[in-house]
């Protein structure tokens, strides 16, 4: 029975001790799936931009969807907040972030900046909010305001 006991207690003690490494590993695996999803939108829009051609009527312009999948499970820490934003930027900066929050931290931005493509990038009506457990849909379309501009819009 003693030993029953002991194992049992040095078993907890051995978790409480590895649970802050486990939370950083877990921080460190959604911070990296992010930054995956936030480079497949990058594709997205440079194979959108290179592919097509820009018009001035949004109902026509050449448009493709991407799904951005908020990383879940027990590998993945919790995500408070998820959203696609326009970051500040300088007059020849263009692109758009996804902003995030892991576990009531700080918030935290992953740079969508298309480099190959000649077409600003566009967050529609501000920022949008993405689920933080599972998929969210975009829409992106190119159109002419004023030069290519890839303007970014969520549809689920």
């Amino acid at each position: 029975m003693i030993r029953v006991v002991l194992t049992v207690l040095v078993a907890v003690a051995l978790l409480s001790v590895s649970m802050p490494a486990l939370e950083d590993a877990r921080a460190a695996t959604t911070e990296e799936r992010l930054g995956a999803e936030s480079d497949r939108v990058e594709r997205a829009i440079g194979g959108l931009a290179s592919g097509s051609m820009d018009v001035s009527d949004p109902s026509l312009a050449a448009r493709t969807t991407v799904t951005v999948r908020a990383p879940s499970g027990v590998t993945a820490a919790r995500i408070d907040r998820l959203a696609l934003v326009e970051p500040e930027r300088s007059e020849n900066e263009s692109g758009a972030a996804l902003r995030y929050r892991i576990d009531s931290g700080r918030d935290r931005t992953v740079p969508i900046v298309p480099s190959a493509t000649a077409a600003t990038v566009e967050v529609a009506d501000g920022p949008i909010a993405l689920r933080t457990g599972g998929e969210s849909r975009l829409e992106l379309r190119l159109v002419d305001d004023g030069g290519p501009t890839v303007r970014i819009a969520r549809i689920g």
